[in-house]
């Protein structure tokens, strides 16, 4: 597509000149704005994979983001405050190092993803939705009853954990991570569509029982896929956590399955950097028009019918159109 070609080569454009005028004009708040585009749009390339690219309608991605952003948050907390985490088999402690908190945050989320697809995937349709809906909504509730980690006021963790040789707290460290992790996602998604393993869960978005009849177990796809999706939105959660340090049972709520599933369907579903722009496009319009009224949701839903009425492919699939008449 012309579009994800022109994205190619000038993503990192943007993605450097931003946070480079908070620096010029001494504005943090900018690059601050811009971490959250780039840590939401991870979780909207998670979640593309599954339903952009799969056909999978999740629900239940909030899920995931709060499970990564719980287990930065608990980890944290144990580690500020010398506590054990648990003592049997073994002494646990916390720990306020991303290296180690990160992996953790990556294998719990791919465990329940692996756990949620297995149960969720013998559904299908509005059972699917409903199911990895439930799911997520089971966990919100457990995260309100858990007083040990703040219950429904949620969890501070007051300094962001640490990265080798780089100030966390400074803003521009912190992007250049959460930047890191961005391209890495990126650079897994595509290698991953590009693939014969990507071919066949694409494929089974159109025609599933056509791909069951050349041998392809398409349960053992989606599942996959579904971890995969799952994972990378756990980790943005994580990130998420840290960036604002503090997490609360709101990151496991519907609502938040539901803004990641609208940073998709505004980008552009199937496309590369669709949940990208489709989070840039959110954040933008949350703060332009924010500013004036409480309700400026009521236009964003407005928008989001417009684009599902009459720009299915997203806002890339106007720019997409733009381009090729120019041509």
């Amino acid at each position: 597509m012309i579009i994800e070609k022109f994205f190619n080569k000038w993503i990192m454009v943007f993605l450097i000149l931003i946070p480079t005028c908070g620096v010029i004009f001494d504005e943090p708040y900018f690059i601050t704005l811009a971490t959250k585009v780039v840590i939401l749009g991870i979780a909207g390339i998670g979640l593309n994979l599954a339903l952009g690219y799969c056909g999978l309608i999740s629900l239940g991605h909030a899920a995931f983001f709060g499970i990564g952003g719980y287990i930065t948050g608990i980890l944290s907390f144990h580690a500020l405050n010398d506590e054990v985490l648990f003592s049997w088999p073994i002494a646990v402690s916390g720990s306020s190092e991303m290296l180690i908190i990160w992996p953790i945050a990556i294998l719990v989320s791919a465990l329940f993803s692996f756990i949620i697809g297995l149960l969720s995937l013998r559904t299908s349709g509005v059972y699917f939705i409903m199911i990895t809906l439930a799911f997520a909504q089971m966990l919100y509730f457990f995260s309100i009853s858990w007083p040990n980690y703040g219950g429904e006021d949620g969890l501070s963790i007051y300094m962001r954990n640490s990265f080798p040789m780089l100030n966390t707290m400074d803003p521009i460290s912190f992007y250049i991570i959460s930047l890191f992790w961005l391209l890495f996602s990126i650079f897994i998604s595509l290698r991953l569509i590009n693939s014969p393993f990507g071919m066949s869960f694409q494929a089974i978005k159109q025609n599933e029982e056509r791909v069951k009849s050349v041998g392809i177990e398409t349960f053992k796809v989606k599942l996959l896929v579904f971890v995969i999706s799952g994972t990378i939105t756990g980790l943005a959660g994580s990130l998420y956590t840290d960036l604002n340090r503090f997490v609360s049972p709101t990151v496991l709520d519907w609502h938040t399955s539901g803004e990641i599933m609208v940073f998709v369907i505004l980008g552009g579903m199937a496309r590369l950097y669709g949940p990208l722009v489709g989070a840039a496009f959110f954040i933008a319009l949350e703060q332009t028009l924010g500013s004036y009224t409480e309700n400026w949701q009521f236009w964003l839903g407005l928008i989001l019918i417009l684009v599902i009425l009459f720009a299915r492919s997203g806002i890339l699939g106007l720019f997409d159109k733009k381009l090729k008449y120019e041509k």
